[in-house]
């Protein structure tokens, strides 16, 4: 049977469409950088999915993962595209297909030859999108909102106390990542979404204060919201260990990101099931904020 590479097969996301492309009868492959013990630290694929050893910054590494490969779930996990060119020319090399998850935030109609987007991880989303059509695979690219599963952040404050801090952002229609996979899926192993890109929605447009009550509700307590200045957050978030790289890239795309209403039909279009909302997600999660 003809495999399907999953890299990032141990995110949040990733796992949904390990368990999507199993459910679907399709034999997937797990990616990941080292194989060894849930003792050792490493995360682990679902038992009964073949896992496999590779590395994005080494591209050498992937040639054996890729064999026998017909296509390629994508999230690229880097700040920057260095390793990118030559992890698609070998995919390129090996499937037929390969969905890619960039960002709804990416505007591919503005002037090339000017800055073209607002934040550094949307630059990297619209360098990544064009890498990947040029991959010389059939090519899907995915652009949901927000990640209902970027929640899960807030988990420690949230079991600690009844406010949640941190940097606010624009509002937006926040999307559950098994709606997310539930269209990955449909497109790595269906004929028919070739050269497409899907702008991927929840329901609703929510702000964070709203998300925060949500989840309040969903484990029976009154949570809130409390927005506090960039140079704040900052140092709360490198306090949490993240990289300084990192943490620069998430503040300058929450204060950059613009008000959107956008909602779209998308997930249903495609899968037959209306996007789930972000309560609903709650309330699959009370054990991540118990």
């Amino acid at each position: 049977m003809d495999k399907t590479l999953v890299i990032g097969s141990t995110g949040n996301l990733g796992r949904e469409v390990v368990d999507g492309l199993v459910a679907a009868g399709a034999a997937p492959r797990a990616l990941s950088r080292r194989q060894g013990a849930p003792d050792e630290g490493v995360e682990q694929v679902p038992g009964g999915v073949e896992g496999v050893v590779g590395d994005l910054r080494d591209p050498a590494t992937l040639e054996a993962a890729l064999t026998g490969v017909r296509s390629v779930f994508l999230v690229w996990p880097f700040l920057t595209t260095e390793h990118a060119p030559a992890v698609l020319g070998a995919i390129g090399r090996h499937a037929r297909r390969v969905v890619h998850v960039s960002s709804s935030g990416v505007d591919r109609t503005v002037d090339r030859t000017a800055e073209r987007q607002t934040d550094p991880i949307r630059q990297l989303h619209a360098d990544m999108e064009e890498l990947v059509e040029k991959s010389g695979a059939e090519w899907t690219v995915l652009r949901p909102d927000t990640f209902a599963s970027n929640a899960r952040g807030w988990a420690a404050q949230i079991r600690a106390g009844d406010v949640v801090r941190g940097p606010d952002s624009a509002a937006t229609a926040v999307i559950d990542e098994r709606d997310i996979a539930a269209v990955a899926v449909r497109a790595l192993t269906e004929d028919g979404h070739g050269g497409a890109t899907y702008v991927l929605t929840g329901p609703q447009v929510l702000s964070r204060a709203e998300q925060v009550r949500a989840i309040g509700d969903a484990v029976g307590r009154s949570l809130r919201f409390e927005a506090v200045p960039p140079d704040i957050a900052r140092e709360r978030m490198l306090a949490d260990g993240r990289p300084p790289a990192l943490v620069d890239a998430l503040l300058a795309g929450a204060e950059a990101r613009p008000a959107s209403e956008l909602i779209t039909t998308t997930v249903e279009d495609i899968t037959g099931a209306p996007a789930r909302t972000f309560a609903r997600w709650a309330a699959d999660r009370v054990d991540v904020f118990g």
